[in-house]
């Protein structure tokens, strides 16, 4: 059908244009995600137990497993035992709410350097509270020392949501990780020279990239790289591709998986298919030029928490699909990838329990932090 404007009133050529901008926007946003039951033979086994809060896991070199305890300590898991020696050195965690000792990361290097990258809770700076801190430690197998701090959120603050925060690296060596708006959502995401809401890349070293997409702003953060982010709980790059896949929790419902391209604005809190806890709506809208919408969204939440990229050959047939956890419905989702989209997906290891995270060792395995219980192992039958 062809349209001409040539003779037609102003008032129809403004009618037409507003149907044809209302189609391509419903064209364009996320559909919901729909869990399949299980199609795959997934059963899981005890590697350690004794853990509370296994919030972010390492794998050295030497087979020994390092768990972080959101509570502010370092668990070492040496041929399936939980050790009762805890790694020393640790700074000073500011522990309120979801804030803690969250993420843990080697340097992909370790092998030469020993270092090893941290996300937690810190009261350093002014004013009371804390924020979400990265930093960087010398491991000499049972200690941290050499602490240098590459980077630290600002302002402080006393309220204990929204943290994130994950830590990965990407196939060149830069480091990305996540910081949550921190409960001030109508000042934080949105804003680039406030921290909160965030995925930020630097250097090794905390050095700035030179090709950050804020580099060149004046008064900005300028080691952002996205931003509209709410509370980001899972990161993971597929090192062959290099996309970057983030998932953030929703209010009640609107749990997101988004793709993080640089300088992007994913919306929040003025888009999102979540409302209030009470009930009451706030968003502006679920989708919007010059904004990016979700991959995929969970209406209801399903709390999602970890997520790593599969490798290998242990699990036939999923290569580069996202393993990613549920804490509210203790199973995990297994989200098959088609490039840059996720056209399926289904529920693995139900009944696991509330999963905080979950990661891929060098022996090609998936392992499982569960609150409460201990580190698992999933294997396919």
């Amino acid at each position: 059908m062809r349209i001409i404007f040539k003779n037609a009133p102003d008032l129809w050529r403004t009618v037409v244009l507003l149907l044809i901008l209302q189609i391509t926007s419903c064209q364009t946003r996320s559909q919901p995600a729909e869990i399949k039951p299980n199609n795959a033979s997934i059963s899981y086994v005890e590697v350690a137990g004794g853990l509370e809060n296994p919030w972010g896991m390492a794998f050295l070199p030497n087979g020994d497993i390092l768990v972080t305890e959101k509570k502010g300590e370092i668990r070492i898991i040496r041929a399936g035992k939980l050790l009762a020696e805890k790694v020393q050195g640790l700074p000073e965690i500011y522990v309120r709410g979801q804030g803690g000792l969250l993420d843990i990361e080697l340097h992909p290097d370790f092998q030469n350097n020993n270092w090893i990258y941290l996300s937690y809770g810190s009261k350093e700076g002014p004013g009371g509270g804390g924020n979400t801190t990265i930093a960087r430690f010398t491991f000499d197998g049972s200690s941290l020392s050499d602490k240098k701090v590459l980077y630290k959120a600002s302002p402080n603050s006393t309220d204990g949501n929204h943290w994130g925060s994950r830590l990965a690296f990407d196939s060149k060596g830069y480091l990305y990780f996540s910081i949550g708006d921190r409960g001030n959502r109508d000042k934080n995401p949105q804003d680039l020279t406030r921290d909160g809401g965030k995925i930020y890349r630097i250097m090794d070293d905390g050095r700035i990239p030179d090709d950050n997409p804020f580099i060149d702003q004046s008064g900005v953060k300028t080691a952002i790289y996205s931003y509209g982010h709410r509370n980001p709980q899972g990161l993971a790059i597929n090192k062959d591709s290099d996309l970057i896949w983030e998932h953030e929790h929703g209010p009640q419902g609107g749990d997101e998986v988004n793709l993080i391209e640089p300088g992007k604005n994913y919306g929040w809190p003025i888009l999102s298919y979540g409302i209030n806890y009470s009930g009451t709506s706030f968003a502006e809208d679920t989708a919007r030029v010059g904004m990016q919408s979700p991959v995929i969204y969970w209406v209801p939440s399903i709390a999602p928490c970890g997520m790593t990229v599969v490798t290998g050959d242990k699990y036939p047939g999923w290569e580069g699909d996202l393993i990613i956890g549920s804490l509210k419905f203790s199973y995990l989702v297994h989200a098959t990838v088609n490039g840059n989209q996720i056209v399926s997906q289904e529920k693995i290891a139900e009944g696991i329990g509330r999963v905080r995270n979950v990661e891929q060792g060098p022996d090609g395995f998936l392992y499982v932090g569960i609150e409460g219980k201990g580190l698992y192992r999933l294997i396919m039958n």
